[in-house]
């Protein structure tokens, strides 16, 4: 009886906890973090109206950005250069609402340097001016105007090696007011209060910056671009970068950079996300965005300019949301500099093999006991994107679909593959391209015309030849998104798992749980241009998209043990309105002439990653004096970091704008894919979920 007690017992007690562990899992308040005695005011009003919010004070930015990552506080409004901070390794905070400013800017605010109307000095002619700061370290008020000072050349700085960029500000301007800088410094000096950065310190934030102005301890002061109130705006102007000056309305002409709106961070918990969001949007009787009962103090929790809150897409970290360009100038400011790593990049490998023929590659670069190549490893193309947005990787090589979406995330391209060795000892000539095809089995039946309900075989989701090129011109002639309608099934690795276009996919073949299966990297056999002929060779799809030297490199002989039985004159051509033709026939049926692959970097270390390839690909290049290594060998594999059939690299032509390198024709037909949202990759979609995130 004992035991039919305890048996009836334990089930009751086991529910009990597992009830006990479910209610107490979700997240009951939100903590919201202050840093100034006005600021917990305001938190303690909303905390009145919306018992969810409790609040905890700290002294300053890093305070709150610590609290939240012990636990201690859940959630605080930053702007870009914390919000940059807050995402690095030691903090691991994620953005999760933006602040949105209106019609004037969305997502973004304008930063801009504003003086007093009737001066005769540019912008190029702040030495030895006063300057007043919102903060160190902050976006518009410290990190845009002091980059863009040295990247004008009016501020002279030598890097971290000759001395601290404090230091190299301090000697540029007479006095400064940087609340956050050392006290008893010359930044300090036009301070009214104690200099730290909060509220504090009445000189602190936009209002108090432009008060700094008003007041006369500055000359000029790094604000945003609706700081100056409309009644003061005759008396004020801005500094343009052209030297000149203009009104302060005219900011969308004359500004310095345009800015990520401030934004909501916290722990990655999506239970918090959750609550976070609703409580914000659901606060009744209490006006976010005014700070007008605590004045003189202003922006309290929130911009007093803020229309309203944005979510922001799931998954993006403050390096998507930031934007590379952004980023490039928070780090050349930022005094964790990694000094073993200046004179070399961290090249991305996709794939087991790429990190092998990497890591080969980073042996072989050693230079007077330095490496010029070192090697990172991501399971796909666009997490290597993710880890240069990031500064974890520099560089890699991808194809005309991937440079689009690196440019949209910032990236540009810095040197492009180029196949016609003629061409390798020519400058200024233009870059290499290739033709996109559709082969199928000869015989088959198969035409452009009868294509709808046949299997597909793809390069990958997204690329060039086998995904945007083909499936545009579908969208032109059906203009119907869901491509499962036309298509019954195929492989386009890097598709959703469930995607009908997974289906045919085959994996690495090593297990019956294959985690390779449809992934957009060489662990996937019928990944890249070889694998989506493999697939159209090996009966998993009626059609295969590669470019136009791909059936020569795999059949007659060539190629991997799957092809040594493949023949070329067993398949075909199809295009538009035109009969099947020869592989070799290519100029006369294809579907676009694509651009060549390219090396995709940041921005501030292009000119680094093209002067380390062009010497590497002097010992190690198809000419090379070192034969202990090739750039541009694969064997026995294929395509490995670079095409196989890549004679020379040649630094792009002319700008490195991708819409420029991709010329017209292609973003045009990218453009049009674009207007099906399932054709958008996912990382373009977090890199343009606002437009601050992109180049200006």
């Amino acid at each position: 009886m004992k035991h039919l007690f305890l048996s009836l017992l334990r089930p009751a007690l086991l529910l009990s906890c597992l009830v006990a562990v479910v209610l107490s899992d979700p997240p009951m308040n939100v903590r919201w973090c202050v840093k100034s005695d006005k600021e917990h005011e305001k938190c303690l009003a909303m905390a009145k109206k919306a018992p969810v919010f409790t609040c905890v004070k700290r002294p300053d930015s890093l305070g709150c950005i610590t609290a939240i990552h012990e636990g201690i506080a859940d959630a605080i409004t930053l702007d870009g250069g914390d919000i940059y901070t807050a995402g690095l390794e030691n903090y691991k905070l994620y953005p999760i609402i933006a602040e949105d400013y209106g019609a004037t800017s969305d997502s973004c605010y304008y930063a801009v340097a504003v003086v007093k109307k009737g001066g005769a000095f540019g912008i190029r002619d702040l030495k030895g001016k006063r300057s007043c700061h919102t903060g160190l370290g902050k976006s518009a008020g410290w990190n845009i105007p002091i980059g863009t000072l040295i990247k004008l050349d009016v501020l002279k700085w030598g890097g971290f090696e000759e001395e601290s960029i404090e230091s190299a500000v301090s000697n540029f301007f007479s006095t400064s007011c940087a609340p956050g800088a050392e006290q008893g410094t010359s930044l300090c000096k036009a301070c009214k209060g104690d200099c730290s950065r909060s509220h504090n310190e009445p000189y602190y934030d936009y209002g108090g910056a432009f008060q700094c102005l008003v007041d006369n301890a500055g000359d000029v002061a790094f604000v945003k671009h609706l700081t100056v109130p409309d009644n003061m705006k005759a008396d004020y102007e801005l500094l343009c970068l052209d030297n000149t000056r203009a009104p302060i309305d005219d900011y969308k002409n004359c500004h310095l950079v345009r800015v990520p709106a401030h934004a909501v961070v916290t722990r990655k918990d999506a239970g918090m996300e959750e609550l976070i969001w609703n409580s914000l949007t659901s606060l009744q009787g209490f006006d976010l965005f005014s700070s007008e009962a605590y004045a003189p103090a202003k922006n309290l929790l929130f911009k007093d300019s803020t229309q309203k809150l944005v979510r922001l897409p799931a998954n993006t970290n403050s390096f998507l949301y930031l934007g590379a360009s952004y980023m490039g100038i928070v780090r050349s400011l930022n005094k964790e500099v990694n000094l073993d790593r200046s004179n070399a990049i961290t090249w991305c490998a996709v794939s087991h093999f790429e990190t092998k023929k990497c890591d080969k590659w980073s042996a072989n670069s050693m230079e007077d006991g330095e490496f010029k190549i070192l090697c990172q490893h991501a399971p796909t193309v666009e997490e290597c994107m993710k880890m240069i947005m990031s500064n974890e990787a520099d560089a890699i090589a991808v194809d005309g679909g991937e440079v689009y979406t690196a440019g949209k995330c910032g990236l540009v391209p810095a040197m492009v593959e180029q196949y016609d060795a003629a061409k390798c000892s020519q400058s200024g000539v233009s870059a290499s391209s290739y033709y996109a095809v559709a082969v199928v089995k000869k015989g088959s039946g198969v035409t452009w015309d009868n294509l709808k309900g046949k299997r597909s075989c793809h390069t990958g989701f997204g690329r060039t030849a086998g995904w945007n090129i083909p499936m545009g011109k579908i969208h032109k002639q059906t203009g119907d998104c869901d491509f499962t309608k036309f298509f019954s099934s195929g492989c386009a690795p890097g598709s959703p798992p469930d995607s009908p276009f997974c289906s045919q996919c085959v994996g690495s073949g090593k297990s019956v749980d294959d985690k390779a299966k449809c992934q957009a990297s060489a662990e996937e056999k019928y990944y890249g241009y070889a694998g989506a002929f493999r697939c159209l060779v090996e009966g998993a799809g009626d059609v295969a998209f590669i470019k136009h030297t791909t059936v020569a490199e795999n059949s007659d002989g060539k190629g991997e043990e799957w092809a040594n039985n493949v023949l070329s004159s067993d398949y075909e051509l199809i295009c538009p309105n035109k009969a099947s033709v020869p592989v070799s026939d290519f100029e006369s049926c294809h579907l676009a002439i694509t651009p060549a692959h390219a090396v995709v970097t940041r921005p501030e270390i292009r000119s680094l990653v093209v002067d380390v390839l062009q010497k590497q690909q002097e010992r190690f290049g198809k000419d090379g004096t070192d034969s202990n290594f090739k750039m541009f060998e694969s064997a026995p594999y294929k395509n490995l970091l670079f095409k196989d059939s890549t004679k020379c690299l040649q630094k792009v032509p002319g700008t490195d704008d991708y819409k420029s390198f991709l010329g017209p024709n292609y973003v045009d037909a990218v453009l049009s894919l674009r207007q099906c949202n399932d054709a958008t990759p996912d990382l373009e979609k977090l890199c343009t979920s606002h437009s601050c995130q992109q180049t200006n």
